[in-house]
């Protein structure tokens, strides 16, 4: 596992008091690996679980050449070369059915979906594009081309071929594939375990009284939700105070028992200096100014405590920074660590409704509405005040308007990328 120090000496540009937003994410994907550790688990509570090594299908999906829907099944040397075909019905063919005869020259079976083909037959006619009577079928010889309406055996998987890759997060549709191929239990990475608390002597949790100049505590729930959504282990240790002691227990006892550590505020300018130094006694830690906004101040690193390491991120204080900072930093390191495959989520081109102002030099994430415009085209609009207190914005908004490093003010009308909440938060 690389040290970040080492990483960072690698960096001829790196620069912790204007850092990019991107050079940012590529370090921390340079120091954190995927945590060891798997588990063997019945496939009914696999969902979102990470798969810990490839599942290989044991057999042929389908295991026969079936019809791929209702119709009539026959073979296309049958068909005339113009004009209509007429065939006379054999037999049926349902689902379940196997081992039927092949039909005679000139015949044809009536078939179900999913019903095996009968021998020599290798074509479907769907049912809608056929005159029946009595036990004669016609129909236009051109409406059906030789194979059509026929699903091979092992089309879906092939006996032997990977179904599912490791590092795949596991979906509804991936556990009904594994029940399809009769597997019932799979191994999977274990779970991540992460801690998280919140620094400041003004912080109130929810039940207490709030005295003059304290606030409630908002952040410790927006990382809880955040991380629940992730599938993590959770270990909330609360609110600390801006206490030396209070604050080294309480990096030590995360540290021992979790993954990964998160905090929230302690790491801005003006900010308990005492907080900073804890961070960096106890490990390899870098204190970052982003260029961005909002979420200037981060730090990152590893910490260590009686023989256990976990990865720190050392989030700034403001609702909104904490929550775009996980977003852009945190989550895909995270997953990173879960081991899973998942790549960063798109980005939408789109329409601004509005001028929007913007220096160019860092990267800004504005809180943005995603809706049709008056003519039926998406166009985004930013949810009004974007301070990095203003919980609101997140609360209103459906997506994130990313302006990059480089670019400047938007004029209304202008193309802007926007990245959706749905499938993010």
């Amino acid at each position: 596992m690389p040290s970040l120090q080492s990483v960072i000496s690698c960096l001829s540009d790196y620069d912790p008091t204007a850092l990019p937003v991107d050079q940012a994410n590529r370090i921390i994907a340079d120091v954190v690996e995927p945590v060891t550790g798997i588990e063997q688990l019945a496939i009914r509570t696999a969902l979102d679980r990470v798969l810990a090594e490839d599942v290989v299908s044991p057999i042929d999906v389908p295991a026969h050449d079936n019809a791929a829907m209702d119709g009539y099944a026959f073979n296309a040397a049958n068909l005339p070369a113009s004009g209509d075909a007429v065939l006379t019905v054999a037999g049926t063919a349902l689902a379940g059915d196997t081992g039927l005869p092949a039909p005679a020259a000139g015949t044809a079976v009536r078939i179900m979906t999913g019903a095996v083909m009968p021998a020599g037959c290798d074509t479907v006619i769907p049912q809608e594009l056929v005159e029946v009577d009595g036990d004669t079928i016609r129909f236009a010889a051109d409406a059906v081309r030789a194979g059509d309406n026929r699903r091979f055996r092992g089309e879906d998987l092939a006996a032997g071929k990977p179904a599912l890759r490791a590092g795949r997060l596991l979906r509804p549709a991936d556990l009904g594939l594994l029940a399809s191929l009769g597997i019932a239990e799979v191994r999977v990475r274990r779970r991540l375990r992460v801690a998280f608390f919140s620094t400041g002597d003004e912080l109130r949790s929810i039940g207490e009284t709030l005295d003059a100049g304290c606030v409630y505590d908002s952040n410790r729930y927006t990382l809880h939700a955040m991380l629940t959504r992730l599938g993590v282990e959770l270990i909330d240790m609360g609110v600390v105070r801006d206490d030396p002691a209070a604050l080294e227990a309480a990096f030590r006892t995360a540290c021992e028992n979790a993954d990964a550590v998160i905090t929230s505020g302690g790491v801005s300018v003006g900010e308990a200096d005492y907080t900073k130094a804890i961070m960096a006694r106890l490990g390899d830690v870098t204190f970052w100014k982003i260029a961005m906004r909002p979420g200037r101040p981060m730090a990152f690193g590893r910490i260590a405590s009686n023989g256990k390491e976990a990865l720190l991120f050392g989030l700034p204080g403001n609702p909104v920074a904490v929550m775009v900072t996980f977003y852009h930093f945190v989550r895909a390191a995270l997953h990173r660590m879960m081991g899973t495959d998942l790549a960063a989520p798109p980005l939408m081109r789109v329409r601004s409704a509005q001028a929007i102002r913007k220096k160019p030099g860092r990267t800004e994430y504005q809180r943005g509405i995603l809706a049709p415009g008056a003519d039926g085209q998406w166009e985004v609009r930013i949810t009004g005040q974007q301070g990095s207190g203003v919980l609101r914005s997140m609360s209103e908004a459906n997506c994130f308007i990313v302006l990059g490093h480089q670019q400047g003010g938007v004029a209304a009308g202008d193309p802007v990328d926007v990245m959706l909440f749905e499938g993010l938060i």
